[in-house]
């Protein structure tokens, strides 16, 4: 019966041990998902962020294009207009 108390206390104060070492790991461990999970909020942050200063340059980039395509017209026009011009000018 004393063996049977002795190898019960001693579990007992083993499992005590353990309980403490694993409760201090699940701190440890909830610590770290609590670090990643800010991290990720940061991450997820920043990506709309970008995202946002990515449809803004495609904005302006395609209003840069429209504007290019404008001044080619109108350099195609004023072009045309001095052909025509000179070679009225030349038939004189």
């Amino acid at each position: 019966m004393k063996k049977i108390i002795k190898l019960s206390m001693i579990t007992l104060a083993f499992s005590m041990v353990t309980a403490c070492a694993t409760s201090g790991d699940v701190e440890n461990i909830q610590s770290q998902i609590d670090g990643l999970n800010a991290k990720v909020s940061q991450a997820s942050s920043d990506a709309a962020s970008a995202q946002s200063a990515a449809s803004d340059a495609a904005a302006r980039a395609q209003a840069a294009e429209d504007a290019a395509n404008r001044a080619a017209q109108l350099a195609q026009d004023a072009n045309s207009k001095l052909d025509s011009g000179f070679r009225r000018s030349m038939m004189k």
